[in-house]
């Protein structure tokens, strides 16, 4: 079956990496694709209200309908979400962060919109992930995202070691996230484990006003003092051949 005009579009709509101006992240094609849409998929609905104000203060929020896709979101609630498009509405998905369905739930969303022959459409906005490896250093040619390791100690000395041997063995770049209150701790554990040459890169704040982005070896790390504390970073390594 195709969409042809029957159909609405899924637009994926990026949300900021934090508190900034949304003229300096979104462009104004956003903004009119927002201003049309009244049903939106999101992982917090208080949140994705506030983006939605922030972005247009004029649009009611009475009128919108927001369906929650989160961990607490049962599956087989999920295919539902979509009836407005297939009435022919514009619909829009909204990560908490980011772009949608790149470390996010919303990839599901999307993967079920193909399934239905619903046109998706993706806007550009920030993603962290991008961000960071433009600004490493390191090697755009080939990066692979791991999102979070391991919590166990053993484990994750384990992984990052691993992960450290492909990363020279295919001269490839490792992109990791972790819980922002657990950035020191990470960094400390990269530090730690890594061949003191091995370059790290850590950007936090991506985007705002107090951006942070260094790279540097291990052991030139171990000497540096940053306050990564609370603040969502995002980690890189690589080691050289």
């Amino acid at each position: 079956m195709s969409s042809g005009n029957a159909y609405g579009k899924l637009y994926l709509i990026p949300v900021g990496l934090g508190d900034s101006n949304p003229d300096r992240v979104f462009p104004p094609l956003n903004k009119d694709i927002i201003e049309g849409i009244d049903d939106f998929i999101v992982e917090n609905e208080k949140s994705a209200r506030r983006f939605i104000k922030q972005i247009l203060p004029e649009k009611s929020q009475q009128a919108l309908v927001l369906h929650g896709l989160n961990k607490f979101t049962e599956a087989s609630e999920i295919p539902s979400f979509l009836e407005a498009a297939k009435e022919g509405k514009n619909m829009g998905l909204l990560s908490e962060a980011g772009c949608p369905g790149v470390a996010d739930p919303g990839a599901e969303i999307v993967r079920l919109a193909h399934q239905f022959n619903i046109q998706v459409v993706p806007l550009i906005g920030p993603s962290s992930i991008l961000l960071a490896m433009m600004a490493s250093g390191m090697n755009g040619q080939s990066f692979t995202f791991h999102g979070y390791l391991p919590i166990d100690k053993k484990e994750r000395k384990h992984e990052i070691k691993q992960l450290e041997r492909i990363s020279a063995e295919k001269n490839q770049a490792q992109i990791f996230i972790e819980t922002p209150y657990r950035n020191m701790k990470f960094l400390e554990d990269l530090v730690q484990n890594l061949h003191p040459a091995t370059r790290i890169c850590v950007a936090c704040d991506l985007s705002l006003d107090t951006e942070f982005i260094k790279t540097a070896t291990a052991s030139e790390w171990a000497k540096t003092k940053a306050d990564l504390h609370k603040r969502p970073a995002i980690f890189i390594i690589q080691k050289d051949i």
